[in-house]
């Protein structure tokens, strides 16, 4: 009787009388039930997923890794011998590598694979998760070891896939035969024949094919599944084909229906009710994938839940595809969910794949907070800690797409999982919000922090100097005095007065600096004053040079002679040059090689007379220096 209802729903699911949405949400709610109406009782586990079908549209989302990227890593990790097992899930871990049947058949056949990295390779996941690996698989592997020239291991191979009840397909008997009578193994290849025209192994030939036994009762299989809709025909074929179905095969046959969902899943419940098969995890999980390939996850939801139900957990590999099959098509609320009903089971995600969500959520078309704190909380609950390394990524991501605004409810969020950030990560956010001019955002920022330290006020400073906001890189400047005290603040205000002068306004950052001298005390450093002095004397402001030198006296450092010599000597006149001598020092004149310095520096910038002039305003003692008389002579003489 149920079976004649399945036939009826897929009929009316591929007549055009119907548009087609309305179609898809009648049939799944009458599969469900009929579907199930003479399954055994089953008492289920106390949790049931709790789903909402929505999904959340997203922009600018890339999806994982692929297979082929993936098995390229996996070449690299695997690259160097005598590693431990505990090394390699270490690896795999850090540069998120998931182990998955689809990566391993990339992997293997690639063509510039390397056999010894290879072996290494599929020795490791035959010996931890045997699962991975299929027919296919076993196939792939034997002719890169027999192109690798290794013969023992060939044999050894095909024992393997013997005992597994695996058989050796056509493609790879054509290159082991090549290869061994490449190389001279006659007798080799007598056995390889013998054994192949016996069935390959363990599988006996259909029609006189030589094609593996497996392979083609599951492409027969298919193939009758395909070409009609569901019916008394099919299921007569299929029971006229006396096939054992085993888990392998059951998989095989889901894989290849992906593309047409409702015909597995009608081919999965026939075989149990039908008493043809018992399903498994593995079974359960291909099923779970060809759902998740739908643009609509109800279907795949019910599903899940019934999997669980029935005592079975979800696959890290099925986890995996349908992740990635929900975030290409933009499903951001059921790939969250896919991952709190993973965390929840005994095959939980990888430490990476709450960043990879939390990178998604927050390059989305709107912020769905409630879904980044749900990844979060998810994420602690199962044990976990958030790191710098999980801010950081979630801060490029908004970074990328203009939306830095957002943070500090990033931050909330994460800090109500336990999040603590550092000191270099409280400076990056600083630096990032003030450089890209959200004033606001940066305020909530340091005002949000319980105890900000100076270098996040310097941080601050230097973001509003990268964007050449000098107004608000001031007022920071201040509020980090205030609330830190002036004895940590040289750095930021040696980069804030350097502001001020490539803006060429120096005339300000010594207002500024003679202002946080005076009034609070801050110190400058010794390059700050000298970067400062010689700015103002390029403006030629004479004088305000000179209170920044005699701030740099109190302060204990020696005058910026440098730039006030180049300055005198080529623009200052006679009573400038003075002035400056009587101020730079507490005597009446500074030492006599002060005045030689400056005459010698007059004399090469080709000014004789103001030499003259300054000559005639200096004290006796200078006048009749010897060396003072000897520079004037040569000069003469010149």
């Amino acid at each position: 009787m149920i079976n004649q209802w399945l036939r009826l729903l897929l009929i009316r699911c591929n007549t055009p009388s119907q548009p087609y949405i309305s179609q898809v949400h009648h049939i799944r709610s009458l599969t469900s039930s009929l579907l199930h109406s003479r399954a055994p009782h089953v008492t289920p586990k106390p949790f049931v997923f709790s789903h909402h079908f929505t999904s959340s549209p997203e922009l600018a989302v890339e999806p994982p890794k692929t297979p082929s990227d993936q098995a390229t890593l996996l070449a690299d990790i695997f690259a160097t011998p005598g590693r431990s097992s505990d090394e390699i899930k270490l690896d795999l871990d850090l540069k998120s590598v998931v182990i998955t049947h689809d990566m391993i058949l990339s992997f293997l056949r690639n063509p510039d694979t390397d056999p010894d990295v290879a072996k290494r390779v599929f020795d490791w996941v035959l010996e931890t998760q045997s699962e991975k690996l299929s027919s296919k698989s076993y196939n792939s592997m034997l002719g890169i070891l027999v192109r690798g020239g290794f013969v023992k291991e060939t044999w050894d191979m095909i024992g393997i896939m013997k005992k597994k009840g695996y058989g050796v397909v056509k493609g790879a008997f054509v290159k082991i035969s090549e290869r061994f009578q490449k190389d001279g193994l006659d007798d080799d290849v007598e056995k390889l024949k013998e054994l192949y025209a016996s069935g390959s192994v363990s599988c006996k030939k259909t029609d006189g094919s030589k094609e593996n036994a497996v392979d083609l009762v599951c492409s027969r299989i298919s193939n009758i599944i395909r070409r009609e809709v569901w019916g008394d025909d099919v299921e007569k074929e299929l029971q006229g084909m006396n096939v054992r179905y085993s888990s392998d095969l059951v998989t095989r046959v889901l894989d290849n229906l992906e593309m047409e969902p409702n015909k597995a899943l009608i081919f999965f419940r026939w075989i149990q009710e039908s008493r043809h098969f018992k399903h498994d995890e593995r079974s359960f999980n291909a099923m779970a994938r060809v759902l998740g390939n739908e643009d609509h996850s109800q279907k795949f939801w019910r599903f899940a839940n019934e999997m669980r139900s029935e005592g079975h957990e979800m696959e890290t590999e099925t986890y995996v595809h349908v992740l990635e099959r929900f975030v290409k098509r933009k499903m951001i609320k059921d790939a969250v969910d896919l991952y709190e009903f993973a965390m929840i089971g005994a095959n939980k995600p990888s430490a990476q794949d709450c960043t990879f969500l939390l990178k998604k959520i927050v390059v989305s078309k709107e912020l769905d907070m409630d879904l980044f704190l749900k990844v979060v909380r998810v994420f602690k609950a199962n044990g976990y800690v958030l790191t710098n390394a999980n801010l950081d990524a979630v801060m490029k991501s908004l970074t990328s797409v203009g939306r830095m605004t957002e943070c500090n409810k990033i931050l909330v969020a994460m800090e109500e999982a336990g999040y603590v950030p550092s000191g270099s990560s409280r400076r990056k956010i600083a630096f990032k919000l003030s450089s890209g001019g959200k004033t606001d955002e940066a305020l909530e920022f340091v005002n949000h922090m319980a105890a900000p330290d100076y270098r996040t006020w310097e941080s601050l400073v230097k973001g509003y100097c990268v964007a050449r906001d000098l107004d608000e890189a001031s007022n920071s400047f201040r509020k980090m005095v205030e609330k830190e005290g002036p004895s940590c603040a040289g750095h930021a205000l040696d980069t804030l007065i350097g502001t001020y002068c490539r803006k060429n306004r120096p005339v300000d950052a010594y207002k500024f600096v003679l202002e946080m001298v005076n009034d609070r005390g801050v110190t400058p450093w010794h390059s700050t004053y000298k970067a400062l002095t010689s700015k103002l004397l390029a403006k030629k402001t004479f004088q305000e040079a000179l209170m920044v030198m005699d701030m740099m006296k109190d302060h204990g450092y020696p005058p910026d002679l440098d730039s006030f010599v180049q300055y005198l000597s080529r623009t200052g006149s006679a009573e400038e040059a003075t002035v400056f001598l009587q101020a730079m020092t507490v005597k009446t004149f500074p030492a006599t090689p002060v005045f030689l310095r400056l005459f010698e520096a007059y004399f090469k910038a080709g000014r004789q007379n103001e030499a003259q002039d300054f000559l005639s305003k200096c004290p006796g003692y200078i006048k009749n220096h010897a060396d003072v008389l000897n520079l004037f002579a040569l000069e003469t003489l010149v």
